[in-house]
C-alpha cells in the first residue's frame, strides 16, 4: 500500500511539473504566434515585391505551425492530460508542406514530401478513420 500511495504522488508531482511546463511553453508559443502576426502584416502592407509572396506564404505556413502547436496543448488539458495522435499527424503534415514551400528546387525531394504526405494522410485515415466520418 505505502508503495503504490509513494508511486501515485510522484506521479502527480511529475504530472504538475509537466502541466507547468507546458503552460509557460504555450506562453512563449504566443509570443512567437504575436511576433509572426506583426511579421506577416508588414510582409503584406509595407513589401510589395515578387519574393515578399513567397514570405507571405511560408509566413502562413509557420503561423499555422504555431497555431497547432498552441491547439495542442489546450487540446492535452481539456482531453485529461492526452496528446490526442492525430493532432501530431496534422502538425507532420503542415511541416512537410512548409518545407515543400521553402525548399521546392529538387523535384525529387519534391515528390519524396510529397509521398511522406500521403503516408501521413493514410495513417491519419487509419487511425481515426471511424472518427474523421462522424465529424
Amino acid at each position: 500500500m505505502a508503495g503504490s500511495k509513494r508511486a501515485m504522488m510522484i506521479s502527480v508531482i511529475m504530472q504538475r511539473i509537466l502541466n507547468i511546463f507546458l503552460l509557460g511553453l504555450a506562453a512563449i508559443l504566443m509570443i512567437f504566434i504575436g511576433r509572426e502576426t506583426y511579421h506577416l502584416a508588414m510582409v503584406l502592407f509595407v513589401n510589395n515585391d515578387q519574393s515578399s509572396s513567397y514570405l507571405l506564404i511560408e509566413g502562413i505556413v509557420i503561423y499555422f505551425l504555431y497555431f497547432e502547436f498552441i491547439a495542442l496543448i489546450i487540446k492535452y488539458f481539456s482531453s485529461g492530460y492526452h496528446f490526442p495522435l492525430r493532432y501530431f499527424i496534422y502538425i507532420g503534415i503542415t511541416a512537410i508542406i512548409r518545407l515543400i514551400i521553402v525548399d521546392h528546387k529538387s523535384p525529387y525531394d519534391t515528390l519524396v514530401y510529397a509521398c511522406a504526405i500521403l503516408v501521413l494522410v493514410v495513417t491519419l485515415f487509419l487511425a481515426n478513420g471511424e472518427r474523421l466520418r462522424r465529424e
